[in-house]
């Protein structure tokens, strides 16, 4: 009997096994994907690197600097700032004390006035010195929290709705205030970007550091059922043989919970991502692009290779497309989708090449307010949950969700040591 099954090869359940490993408890990590990272994965299509979904990495998360070598990942970074598309052209905005000779033109682009700043101000300082605990205290909506700031001008409806729409995968402003102010804090001390290798490269670096402290993964293992037998945990594999352990950690993704552990599935948000590829790029500029004049169905999109030439073979250009994924309404469809980038972009997109198209229902989970704490990993005797969803809806949320089932784990086995993260 093992010591522990970790069930799911995400960032949760990697980041909790390899802790666990380095602890020298005896781990088995079940997944039934034919390669580690959950949501965050990569595939090579037709000489494309394509993420499942537009995906950005911030070094600025904690969880994230305590998990991985950053340096190894060779990261691309996005410039810091956001590209408009207004009625009278396309506006740049950019992080004001990195690019302090942009303010001028920032200034005349129309979208943004002094009374916006002060109360953009007003409304994003208050991330950078208080902990997300004092930030969830008596938490409402985002949109009620733009309110209470003053911020109702072109630099909250041109600028950060669209572009915090997709970054939440929702458009009606009901996500927690403070989880929004998180964000933004971490978009202005980080700079988000991707690695060479794509998303993926993360969960396999987590992956190579469990197996190296000892853990074993193993892939194309569905996991039907979780019960208790005797002084122990039962796993039952779908055309396997059962495992067991003295403990199991249930870390797959917001649509697999319920199967699991009959606990309700955690709302989620869906996101569409279409993938295009190009010869010419529709533009020189790195930047995040939003539409400021309204809803269409592209709620951002970005040349990705001007950020990661890696994600195209040479003389090719990856152009990113995402859409909000409704559940009560229709996808987009493709033509609308070129149609509204033709008139983002201001160019002819009639030959560019669909790669691929993403749906992906359970994005992310969905995080109304008020933001309630991280829940305890503890579910029940033996059985502990890890995952953004018991967190916060981020890379940084599922990685320290990992870490605490981990330490819950370690500190019920009695084998709790020194080199075990710290609480976050």
């Amino acid at each position: 009997m093992h010591d522990v099954i970790v069930v799911g090869a995400g960032l949760a359940g990697l980041r909790c096994a390899g802790l666990l490993a380095a602890q020298g408890l005896d781990v088995v990590v079940l997944d039934a994907a034919d390669a580690v990272g959950g949501r965050q994965r990569t595939d090579i299509v037709d000489g494309f690197r394509v993420d499942r979904g537009f995906q950005v990495l911030n070094p600025a998360y904690p969880a994230l600097r305590r998990s991985v070598d950053l340096g190894a990942l060779a990261l691309g970074s996005f410039p810091v700032g956001v590209r408009v598309r207004t009625e009278y052209g396309t506006a740049e905005l950019r992080h004001p004390v990195r690019h302090p000779l942009s303010l001028v033109t920032t200034l005349r682009s129309g979208l943004v006035n002094a009374a916006d700043a002060v109360a953009l101000a007003r409304w994003a300082a208050p991330a950078l010195v208080r902990p997300l605990s004092r930030l969830a205290q008596n938490d409402v909506s985002v949109r009620e929290g733009w309110d209470a700031a003053g911020l109702r001008g072109p630099l909250r409806t041109a600028v950060l709705e669209p572009f915090l729409a997709g970054v939440l995968a929702e458009r009606r402003g009901e996500t927690s205030n403070a989880f929004a102010q998180l964000l933004v804090g971490f978009f202005a001390l980080g700079r988000p970007g991707l690695p060479a290798q794509g998303i993926a490269a993360v969960p396999e670096q987590l992956a190579a550091r469990a197996r190296t402290a000892g853990a074993d993964i193993r892939l194309g293992s569905g996991v039907e059922r979780v019960s208790a037998r005797g002084d122990g945990m039962q796993v039952d594999v779908v055309d396997g043989d059962s495992v067991r352990a003295a403990r199991v950690v249930v870390a797959v993704g917001p649509d697999a919970v319920a199967d699991l552990t009959g606990l309700p599935g955690p709302t989620t948000n869906g996101l569409q991502t279409w993938w295009f590829a190009a010869v010419e790029p529709p533009t020189t500029s790195a930047l995040l692009t939003v539409d400021g004049r309204g809803p269409g169905p592209v709620v951002n999109t970005v040349v990705m290779t001007h950020t990661v030439p890696s994600y195209a073979p040479a003389g090719r250009h990856l152009i990113a497309a995402t859409c909000l994924l409704p559940r009560d309404g229709d996808a987009a469809e493709e033509n609308d989708v070129r149609r509204h980038l033709s008139d983002i972009w201001g160019v002819d997109v009639r030959a560019w090449e669909l790669i691929r198209r993403d749906d992906i229902a359970d994005a992310l989970p969905a995080q109304p307010a008020p933001l309630g704490a991280a829940r305890s990993p503890r579910y029940a005797d033996r059985l502990y949950l890890a995952g953004d969803h018991l967190d916060t809806a981020s890379i940084q949320g599922a990685l320290a969700s990992g870490e605490r089932a981990a330490r819950a784990v370690l500190a019920d086995a009695g084998s709790l040591g020194p080199s075990v993260a710290a609480p976050s």
